[in-house]
């Protein structure tokens, strides 16, 4: 029993650190939930199988993992809005949590309800995700300006379940509001009632101000830099900014790091170390270690504090911590301990932080280096190997995460690191602490900062322009991360161990996965998930065709940028050879002008007489192949007038196998005349849903002549048209056509070739347990649309 209890793994080692993370990731990453009863149930048992003393304690580790993981989504989860609240208005008080980022047209902000019985009993004391936009015809900002860090407001606020578009490549909104416990999103509704009860309070009302001193006192255009580097306050950065920074891979640098809370930790414990030196007789009462250790500690909090705790930050605190103690209980502790404790304190206090990248690449490059380096090695003789190991060991997660390397973040850090942390971080914070004594006297500091910076920012412009700079890379298969990482271990083995270039080989799945094109003569057709509008991706062999962008608004959402441009990247279109835009409203042809400049286009085509930029027109009867499949126009006419919707390009795809029809947004009117003029130009085996389903489309004589087998359409989720109607819907279920929405199922792929019709749902192919509110509220949706909503108008 000894020998066994000797061999047990430590119950905060590295062997059950890992088991628990292992466990979490399951759970997490998993497309449902056990039941909460079951899962505490679990939890008993695994703490007390994590406790014994045995060689197996790890499996308690792992299966308390699972449980307590399981615990925190079930709460996330159980937190959001019901479904009976979404779109209602209500009244609420509360506080201004973080920074608040003003845009154009609107400011954004998140917004913590007061958890008191006169608030709406499912938002009390719940982290909401606002808006707050001008109004309507106003030239000026509204009150909206006013909106300050750390204040308390009244608010109107119309709130949904929060919910964003599923595409590849995309931003999961979903995941996001459960790692971040949002449980609601919605908008200020009347600004007229707006009220602010009290005043800035707290740290960020302090960022906030520090913030705004920076802004007036460093006049030139680097300021916003200073900001962040000093405060962690990027909302000055625009979209320029942060592509320059992903291009150099120099994103981790220019927010408040981990790498910076360790440095200001350090020098913090080098000027304690130093004091005591100086004055021999506080050693009487704190030995110069401790002293040393608490400032580095004290240090560390605050300066993760001014970060707003963000989790690289927490990460570095932690580890600080723990060797802070270890020194203090004079016990040496290893890397890698330091590292697994701390590790531990994140998932023990919020596991759902699994779910934020920040988490994989704080830990994951620590790990790396904490493995690869040996402890003895000198710092300077440790930079170039460091960044070794950081590049192969963390390109995978990069490569999953974001869907892009930069072939040029190696070179860059070379630079950046050294130079930023080491001259433009410290006369950022130097002006900070002095602008927080003796305000007034921090300016120097920072404009010395802002010209520091100066140089290598226009440098790094200029890097982050060249076409190698960044390497898309289209989505992968989950699998291909665990294939990769392992690679990455073979690689950064010893120089003895044989056949590391067969290692390459492991990566090959991640940096060259299947991009699942068609075969000669097959097409597949790609419904984008773009909200209220619609955007399709036609893809031969060899060719890929784009018809229409989605939309684009002035308040700052742009389908075109946030969900067409990443989605084709993750599928792997590098250009399109046609962009047919069907017509000029906003829903379609908004995003054009994002995929344009992101993305070489061949040919743009247009109705005649749309406001739309063209190479050329889309006139009925002109037609051309692709790799064995034809396309061709079937409308407008040649001397068919530019009528918005009734003048919608109408593209007919045709293969051996079967043909696909993209109708725009056509009415009954357009539609009764194709039949008029050639009903058989219409079969097709699917259809994309004319305009979105409204009630003045999809005639049933059309609808009898395309006898689809699947129709697809594109709407947004409760959008307020009504799209689609059931009425619409009801009439090409009769004709045996089975009818997807991209509102309820993502981003929808179908395939059209040999092995006959093949469609995936993305909401359905990838589900996630943070899917669970949007498959209730698409239960509830899809009653409504059977019961009709009469009272919903058309646009």
């Amino acid at each position: 029993m000894d020998r066994a209890n000797r061999s047990a793994p430590a119950p905060m080692g590295l062997a059950c650190v890992a088991a628990l993370l292992a466990g979490m990731v399951a759970t997490l990453w998993s497309s449902a939930l056990p039941a909460q009863v079951l899962l505490w149930a679990l939890l008993v048992l695994g703490l007390a199988a994590w406790r014994v003393p045995s060689r197996a304690r790890w499996i308690g580790a792992g299966l308390a993992g699972v449980t307590w993981a399981g615990l925190h989504a079930t709460w996330s989860l159980g937190a959001q809005l019901p479904v009976a609240w979404e779109g209602r208005e209500v009244t609420v008080t509360g506080r201004v949590v973080g920074l608040p980022e003003p845009q154009a047209r609107r400011t954004r902000f998140l917004f913590r309800v007061d958890d008191e019985g006169r608030q709406p009993a499912p938002l009390q004391g719940r982290l909401l995700r606002l808006a707050w936009y001008d109004e309507f015809g106003a030239t000026e900002p509204g009150p909206r300006t006013q909106l300050g860090a750390g204040e308390r407001w009244r608010l109107r606020v119309r709130v949904r379940a929060p919910r964003g578009l599923a595409n590849p490549g995309g931003v999961d909104t979903e995941r996001y509001a459960a790692a971040q416990r949002i449980s609601a999103m919605g908008y200020v509704r009347d600004a007229a009632v707006a009220e602010r009860l009290s005043p800035a309070a707290g740290i960020d009302g302090w960022r906030s101000r520090m913030s705004a001193r920076i802004a007036d006192q460093v006049p030139d255009r680097h300021a916003r830099f200073v900001q962040a580097l000093a405060l962690g306050d990027t909302r000055g950065l625009d979209d320029r900014d942060w592509q320059v920074l992903r291009a150099t891979g120099l994103t981790h640098l220019i927010a408040i790091s981990g790498f910076h809370v360790g440095m200001v930790a350090g020098a913090c414990a080098l000027a304690a170390a130093g004091l005591w030196w100086l004055g021999p007789a506080l050693a009487r009462h704190v030995p110069r270690p401790q002293a040393a250790g608490a400032a580095a500690l004290v240090s560390a909090l605050g300066y993760a504090a001014v970060a707003g705790f963000a989790l690289p930050t927490v990460r570095t605190v932690l580890m600080i911590a723990v060797v802070v103690l270890a020194r203090l209980a004079r016990r040496h502790i290893r890397l890698v301990d330091t590292l697994a404790l701390a590790m531990l304190a994140v998932l023990l206090f919020d596991p759902l932080s699994l779910l934020a990248a920040g988490f994989w690449l704080s830990f994951g490059g620590v790990a790396w280096l904490a493995w690869c380096l040996p402890s003895s090695l000198h710092w300077a003789k440790a930079f170039l190997p460091a960044q070794g190991v950081a590049t192969v060991g963390l390109l995978p997660f990069t490569a999953v995460l974001f869907g892009q390397a930069s072939l040029a973040g190696p070179l860059a850090n070379l630079l950046a690191i050294p130079w930023w942390s080491l001259v433009v971080v410290p006369l950022s914070l130097v002006g900070t602490g002095l602008e927080a004594l003796l305000p007034g006297t921090g300016s120097w500091a920072w404009r010395a900062a802002s010209g520091c910076f100066a140089p290598s920012w226009q440098l790094f412009e200029r890097v982050a322009q060249h076409p190698y700079a960044l390497w898309w890379l289209p989505e992968s298969p989950a699998w291909a991360l665990w294939l990769a990482l392992a690679g990455g271990f073979w690689l950064l083995l010893p120089r003895g161990v044989p056949g590391k270039s067969l290692a390459l080989l492991l990566w090959l799945p991640l940096l060259w996965p299947d991009r699942e094109r068609p075969r000669e003569g097959e097409v597949e057709l790609v419904v984008i998930d773009v909200g209220q509008g619609l955007s399709a991706l036609v893809r031969t062999a060899n060719h890929a065709l784009l018809f229409d962008a989605g939309p684009a608004v002035e308040e700052g959402f742009d389908a075109g940028e946030r969900a067409v441009v990443p989605a084709l990247r993750a599928l792997g279109v590098p250009r399109l050879h046609a962009l047919v835009v069907s017509h000029g409203d906003n829903d379609h042809a908004g995003g054009v002008e994002a995929v344009r400049a992101s993305l070489p286009v061949r040919t743009v085509l247009a109705p005649p007489g749309s406001p739309v930029d063209t190479h050329a027109a889309c006139i009925a009867g002109a037609s051309w192949h692709w790799d064995g499949v034809r396309f061709r126009f079937l409308h407008p006419g040649l001397h068919f007038p530019y009528l918005g919707n009734e003048a919608s390009c109408v593209l007919k795809v045709e293969t051996p196998h079967g043909g696909l029809l993209l109708p725009g947004d056509i009415g009954a009117v357009i539609e009764r005349g194709l039949v008029h003029h050639d009903a058989d130009a219409l079969r097709a085996d699917v259809v994309v849903l004319p305009h979105h389903g409204s009630a003045g489309s999809s005639d049933p004589a059309f609808v009898a002549a395309t006898s689809p087998r699947l129709v697809l359409n594109a709407s947004g989720a409760g959008n307020r048209f009504g799209h689609p109607r059931a009425d619409v819907v009801a009439r090409w279920r009769r004709r045996g056509a089975e009818v997807l929405d991209t509102q309820f199922g993502g981003a929808l792929r179908v395939w059209l070739g040999a092995n006959g019709l093949q469609v995936r749902e993305r909401r359905h192919d990838q589900a996630r347990w943070w899917d669970a509110v949007r498959r209730q509220q698409a239960g509830g949706l899809s009653y409504r649309l059977e019961e009709g909503r009469p009272d919903a108008p058309e646009d």
